[in-house]
């Protein structure tokens, strides 16, 4: 396996929702059609940003990420004036699955935003999804809470784990 990375353009966008659409759905996904397919069109736009994995020009992986307040609650008052980033979805190939290319996906992102200017990324999963978790721990985010969500989580305990990774912003 010989993976390159690289930011999304408008040529990957269908390649894209197809990962999305064909190896996301599991029973811990929240993966709406109309949802997926807004988001697809936000990064087309330039609102949200997609990280690629490709291995012999082949998709094998993918996050998408963007910029929110939505989890200010977890930051400082000075930090919470400013956007942090979210990462929407983070896909891998089911054949691909288990070869670190979600974790290595992940730390790429949380780099790229870092060297934006965005140094607090957040990532939420389902409680019980096992693999996602083993995945955000090792791209080093680190869980922040768990509550219930039973809408956007109808399976299993209902409930969202809502993670965080941190990097530095650079010395003076």
């Amino acid at each position: 396996m010989s993976l390159i990375f690289v930011e999304a353009e408008p040529q990957h966008l269908p390649d894209l929702l197809d990962l999305i659409l064909t190896q996301g759905p599991n029973e811990w996904n929240w993966l709406p059609l109309a949802g997926v397919q807004a988001h697809v069109d936000d990064i087309a736009q330039g609102r949200a940003g997609a990280l690629l994995a490709l291995d012999e020009g082949r998709l094998v992986g993918a996050v998408t990420f963007c910029l929110t307040r939505e989890f200010s609650r977890y930051q400082s008052a000075a930090e919470a004036k400013t956007e942090h980033g979210y990462v929407c979805e983070a896909v891998v190939r089911v054949d691909q699955a288990g070869r670190g290319v979600g974790t290595q996906l992940l730390k790429e992102v949380v780099a790229l935003m870092a060297g934006q200017g965005v140094f607090s990324v957040y990532i939420d999963r389902h409680e019980e999804n096992a693999a996602s978790a083993g995945m955000m721990r090792k791209a080093g985010f680190v869980e922040l809470e768990t509550f219930p969500e039973p809408a956007r989580r109808p399976h299993g305990s209902g409930r969202t784990t809502v993670s965080r990774a941190q990097t530095n912003p650079p010395g003076p």
